[in-house]
């Protein structure tokens, strides 16, 4: 096949696993699995998911409120730590002074000293999923599921531009145009706009 300048489109790049530590920070699940919230930016649930750039994985955060299931916050960028979570925060459209809780796994991009002095700064309180345990972070996991299936999957990317681009698009289709089955088949826009009316009824 080499000689002929073949190659076989079974061959699809891997993402390897890389061993680290798990963070033992004390601070538990505060959490705990209510995933069902009734108020706006009260818990904003957060991971990483991975993505071909040319020859190198380049990584992606998004910020999910547990309220309507928006991502309210994203990035991506060549690197998986501290940074590219405090630039997803950075492009969040709301007053981060109005979010209460974030929950996370152990993942040391999300548990170290520049995302807690963020956090301390704007009031927010903290809650980490236990060890080895990823359905305390359940629509999060979720969330990276639909994102790898719908624009990750079989995808990579000219540039760390055309992702910044493309990871825009998505994320306002995401938002704003796809329907989601935990929100009785609305759009995360649908289902706030929806909860507005039903607490501000016009008299």
């Amino acid at each position: 096949m080499k000689e002929q300048g073949l190659v076989s489109k079974y061959t699809v790049a891997q993402f390897k696993l890389r061993n680290t530590t798990v963070n033992e920070s004390e601070v538990g699940n505060v959490l705990n699995r209510e995933f069902n919230q009734d108020k706006e930016l009260k818990v904003i649930v957060s991971d990483l998911t991975y993505v071909r750039v040319k020859q190198k994985w380049h990584y992606i955060c998004v910020l999910v409120d547990l309220y309507n299931r928006e991502i309210i916050g994203y990035s991506s960028g060549p690197h998986k730590n501290a940074e590219l979570v405090q630039r997803a925060f950075g492009s969040v459209k709301y007053n981060l002074n109005r979010l209460e809780l974030f929950h996370t796994d152990r993942g040391s991009e999300f548990k170290n000293r520049l995302i807690d002095q963020a956090l301390q700064t704007f009031g927010i309180k903290r809650s980490l999923s236990e060890k080895g345990t990823p359905y305390d972070n359940a629509v999060a996991e979720a969330t990276f599921k639909t994102i790898k299936t719908e624009f990750v999957s079989g995808r990579v990317f000219d540039s760390q531009q055309e992702l910044d681009l493309e990871l825009f698009d998505y994320v306002n289709w995401f938002n704003n145009i796809r329907i989601h089955g935990s929100l009785n088949y609305l759009t995360p826009k649908e289902f706030k706009e929806k909860q507005l009316v039903r607490t501000n009824p016009v008299q």
